[in-house]
Parts: structure tokens; C-alpha cells; sequence
């Protein structure tokens, strides 16, 4: 749904907190780490160096169709990609909508597909493909609220929150003041009848159809010890992948969930990108975050998404000349890289939310620059995810305030990437010690041998990407 911007404040970035609705906390243990596991969530296997591209069917192609998507996915999976996300594929709710078309996240049944899309066979078709492609496909899941004329809203009034016996719009629980999102009703954790509709519910798309896990929408909206609950019944059927669309509740991982948002990293790249903030704030916020979480997480690193672009800019808008110096960035650091339907191809508008506005694909101008920062992380275990791969270990230069340099290492592999964060030229000079040897510059394909002291000269935004 098009969501209130998760604006970040640099104190927020560097001391977040856990933020949940009050009434919704009152389901939960006074203390929620006392009721829920602190052992590392299961994960697939495939998810240790896995990447994810954001599908927005509607506006994917001029069809807007699921049999659209699935002619697309080879040239996804040639992209790097592997997992598929899939924006919200149900019936969009008419009471209230918004725009001419409504928003994907006013679902109006959580068990059938937007016709608009195609068939539930369509659907089944196009996950199965994806398997065939070694692809896996994650659900956009809106669990904290359903459109106005939701199936629920008629067979069961009792599951929604009710304000002076009315239901009510979701309310922000960081202020308590009720959202903008009019076109929804917020449904109540308190009953459970409804948590073992909506596990049913959730279950269904993975027996029905084997898809693969789920990206859950505004994920603490919803108490964590509803996920503790739900992920071992997701489970039984098979091992999912769970990302939350959520970033200050650190409980969230312990909970079940694999994968969260990196808001803060991304308001921090722009910040930086934007000449608002020093680059040293990546360490700063990088080392709150290894306090904050526990050790196997890892977030979904971005430039763009649906709500980003929509909502506050293209990534020209946002980031301007640094953009492909940031994307290196995201996709190098700890965290798994996010690409945005489009951005293969130069997007360079923002795609209209509650209407048609289909992606100009052009000649997918971007398409070596995404593989080759894709296909390392493939091959490349250093750059793999959570423990699966290495800590970036940052390697001090005499221009810190430019430069940002690190080195990953897994075993015998290892990346190393200079990045220059500034719109000047820098000449830097590497100190410390860990990252020297001979590597190949992976968008020249050229060997650079590191030694310790080396000078080297980067330009405006410029970077170097190294692997032995």
C-alpha cells in the first residue's frame, strides 16, 4: 500500500527502538524475548546468497499479467536475480479505494487473485516456471489490515479493531494518530480466531500454490509472538523465507523472520549522496546495528522500491550522479541487494501507484551492471548472506571523509571494494593490513594488485570492485 515515509532522523538511524500499537502489545509477554526462541530462524538453504528483485505486476508490462511476468523470469534469472517478489497479487478492495484502480494493499480476499492479473492457474504457472529456472517467489503479505469490503468484514466484524463499536483505520503506533490509509480497516490481534484465520490464510498460498515465503507489510504493525506462531506452522509444510518490512524491532529476527528493511542504511546513503552526512556515518550506524540485532541478521539493501519511488523520487532524483556508486555499495556491504523492477533498464520515472503506468523497458541498459554485481555475490563467499558470508572490515584511508574502503572474507575468498563517496576527485592512501594480494576489477575485468600504504586516485563517484 502506499505507505507514510519511514522519515529517519540521524539520532533514530543510530538508537532505534520497538514501536507497536498499545492495544496490539497487550496480546504479547510483558517481556517478548521470555516467549520467543533466541536460536537462528530456519532459512532455505538457497537464501545464503541469494539476491531479490520487487515485481509490480500491474505495471511489469502493458499486459499487466502474471503469464507477462513468467515470460520475463529467464531473463531475470540471467539478471542474477533469485528471488522473486511479488507486490500484492489479490482482488484490490473497491469501498474506498483509492485512484481509479485501488491499491494493491487493500486486498479485498486473501485466498484468490486480482482477475485483472489472471487466473489462479496462471498464478501456479508462473511459480512453477520459476522453480523449473531455479528462481524462488515471496508474496507481498498485508496482514495488519484488509480493504472495506473484505470477505472477513462481512462473515467476521468481530475480527477487526473497533473504535466506539465502529472498525477504524490503521493508527500509527508510533504517534497513535490514525493514518492516512483510508482505503483499508485494521484488523485486531487480540482475537484468536482471527490470528487462526489469517495463519490459514497464509498457510494456503504455500500448500495451494508452493510459493516460497512471504515479504510481510508494515511487519510491526502486528505483535511478534503472532510470527513466533505462524513461522513453525509456515514450516511444517516447508522451510520459507520471511522478510519484514520493518527495521526498529530487533525481537523481529528471534521471532521468525530471516531478512528486515535497511531504511536506515538507505536514508543514510541518500543523506550522504546529498552532501548531508559525513561518510563515516556508515560506521557509526554499522556498529549500532551489530549491537541492536542479533548475529545472524541481515537487512534487504536498496536504492529504490515501490515506496521510495512513488513516493519521494527516482533514483536520478534521489541520488543523482552517485546512484551507481551506492547500488555498488548495497550491493557489496552485509545484506542481501534488492533490485527494483525497472532499474535494469535506467527507470527514471516514478511509477504511478494507483493507476496503469507501465515500465519503458528499452534495451535494459543496466542489465552488465546488475549482473556482474549479482553473479559476484553468487560466486563470491565472502559477499554471501548472515553468517554465511564475511564481515565487512573497514580498511582506513587518509581521506575517510571521502573513501569509504572494506574487505569481506569467507574462507579463502575474498572482496575488497574502494568506493569514492564524493562528487571530487580523491587521491587516497590505504593503511592497515588484511586486504593486500592480486584481484580482478570486476567491470574491467582487469588484475590490481593491493599492497599496504599504495596510493590510488579515484574519480567523482567512482569505485573499484576486487576478488580474488
Amino acid at each position: 500500500m502506499k505507505k507514510l515515509y519511514m522519515a529517519i532522523s540521524l539520532s533514530t538511524l543510530l538508537l532505534t527502538m520497538a514501536c507497536r500499537d498499545t492495544k496490539k502489545s497487550q496480546t504479547e509477554a510483558t517481556n517478548p524475548t521470555d516467549s520467543i526462541s533466541v536460536a537462528d530462524p530456519s532459512a532455505p538453504d538457497w537464501a545464503k546468497n541469494a539476491t531479490i528483485y520487487e515485481v509490480n505486476t500491474r505495471q511489469f508490462s502493458k499486459a499487466g499479467t502474471f503469464k507477462a511476468v513468467e515470460e520475463q523470469l529467464p531473463r531475470l534469472k540471467e539478471l542474477g536475480v533469485d528471488i522473486v517478489w511479488m507486490m500484492p497479487i489479490f482482488p484490490i478492495s473497491q469501498k474506498n479505494k483509492k485512484g481509479s484502480l485501488g491499491s494493491p494493499y487493500a486486498v479485498a480476499d486473501y485466498r484468490s487473485v486480482n482477475p485483472e492479473f489472471g487466473t489462479m492457474d496462471e498464478f501456479k504457472s508462473l511459480v512453477t516456471r520459476a522453480h523449473a529456472l531455479g528462481l524462488r517467489v515471496i508474496l507481498d503479505w498485508v496482514p495488519n489490515h484488509t480493504g472495506w469490503d473484505h470477505t472477513w468484514v462481512k462473515e467476521h466484524p468481530d475480527w477487526y479493531t473497533l473504535v466506539n463499536g465502529k472498525m477504524t483505520v490503521p493508527v500509527d503506533p508510533k504517534t497513535g494518530k490514525p493514518t492516512d490509509w483510508t482505503d483499508v480497516a485494521d484488523l485486531d490481534y487480540g482475537n484468536p480466531a482471527m490470528r487462526k484465520g489469517m495463519i490459514d490464510a497464509m498457510q494456503y498460498w504455500v500448500k495451494e500454490c508452493d510459493i516460497d515465503g512471504y515479504r510481510c507489510d508494515v511487519a510491526g504493525y502486528v505483535p511478534d509472538d503472532f510470527w513466533a506462531e505462524l513461522r513453525p506452522k509456515l514450516d511444517s509444510i516447508k522451510t520459507v523465507f520471511m522478510l519484514a518490512e520493518w527495521e526498529s524491532d530487533p525481537n523481529q529476527f528471534k521471532s521468525g523472520f530471516n531478512m528486515n528493511y535497511g531504511w536506515a542504511i538507505f536514508a543514510m546513503m541518500k543523506n550522504i549522496a546529498q552532501g548531508k552526512l559525513p561518510v563515516t556515518s556508515l560506521d557509526t550506524l554499522r556498529a549500532s546495528n551489530q549491537k541492536l540485532y542479533p548475529p545472524w541478521y541481515y537487512q534487504m539493501l536498496f536504492t529504490q522500491n515501490h515506496d521510495e519511488n512513488t513516493q519521494h523520487g527516482t533514483l536520478e532524483e534521489s541520488f543523482g550522479p552517485s546512484a551507481d556508486a551506492f547500488i555498488v555499495l548495497s550491493s557489496t556491504l552485509e545484506g542481501m541487494p534488492l533490485v527494483y523492477n525497472g532499474m535494469e533498464s535506467n527507470l527514471n520515472k516514478r511509477l504511478a501507484f494507483f493507476e496503469k503506468d507501465t515500465i519503458a523497458w528499452g534495451t535494459y541498459a543496466k542489465s552488465d551492471f546488475f549482473k556482474t554485481l549479482l553473479t559476484l555475490k553468487h560466486r563470491n563467499r565472502a559477499l554471501w548472506n548472515g553468517t554465511a558470508g564475511g564481515k565487512a572490515e573497514k580498511i582506513v584511508t587518509d581521506h575517510d571523509e571521502a573513501i569509504y574502503a572494506f574487505s569481506r572474507q569467507r574462507d579463502n575468498d575474498r572482496v575488497t571494494v574502494l568506493i569514492n563517496l564524493s562528487g571530487q576527485a580523491q587521491t587516497f592512501r590505504l593503511t592497515g593490513q588484511g586486504y593486500e594480494g592480486m584481484y580482478m576489477e570486476v567491470f574491467s575485468r582487469q588484475p590490481m594488485e593491493l599492497k599496504q600504504d599504495m596510493s590510488l586516485t579515484l574519480k567523482p563517484w567512482d569505485y573499484k570492485v576486487l576478488t580474488n
